[in-house]
């Protein structure tokens, strides 16, 4: 079982660290600075995982991930949902995270439609709690998109 999980898991983990590392810490500070809405976010994320060096601080993190999301960035007016939702980095405010779910949900987000309560294939006749879904999805979704955004180039 150890063997197959080291096959799985060590080329995904290594792949994510060159992927990360293929851009240094100052292009991606130089690049957010300027405006680039992906830098934001990556910026963002390293600050929320606390990741290559960078000491984990959640108020930078919604600073630098609202500019990203402000700018258009689905992914990122998610993860400004789930801080909301969360009050992480920003103080909790279920109104606000709302308003970012909406957005990705009007861009058909669909994970925001199903917290939102929107998703027709969650409307079955198996009973569905969409507020325990949001709750789970607020504590998800901040890290694991994080991750998301680390990957991309």
């Amino acid at each position: 079982m150890y063997e197959i999980v080291k096959r799985l898991l060590l080329p995904i983990l290594l792949f994510f660290s060159l992927t990360v590392a293929a851009q240094s810490q100052e292009e991606i500070t130089q690049l957010a600075e300027q405006g680039d809405a992906q830098a934001q976010a990556k910026l963002a994320s390293m600050y929320l995982l606390g990741w290559q060096g960078f000491e984990q601080n959640n108020e930078l993190a919604a600073e630098w991930m609202q500019k990203a999301a402000d700018q258009g960035i689905v992914e990122a007016q998610v993860v400004m949902g789930a801080l909301y939702d969360r009050g992480l980095g920003v103080p909790g405010d279920r109104n606000a995270a709302t308003k970012w779910y909406e957005k990705a949900a009007s861009q058909g987000h669909g994970t925001s439609l199903a917290i939102l309560g929107r998703n027709e294939t969650a409307k079955g006749s198996v009973k569905f709690s969409y507020q325990a879904m949001r709750l789970n999805a607020a504590r998800s979704i901040p890290r694991e998109y994080a991750k998301r955004f680390l990957m991309r180039k």
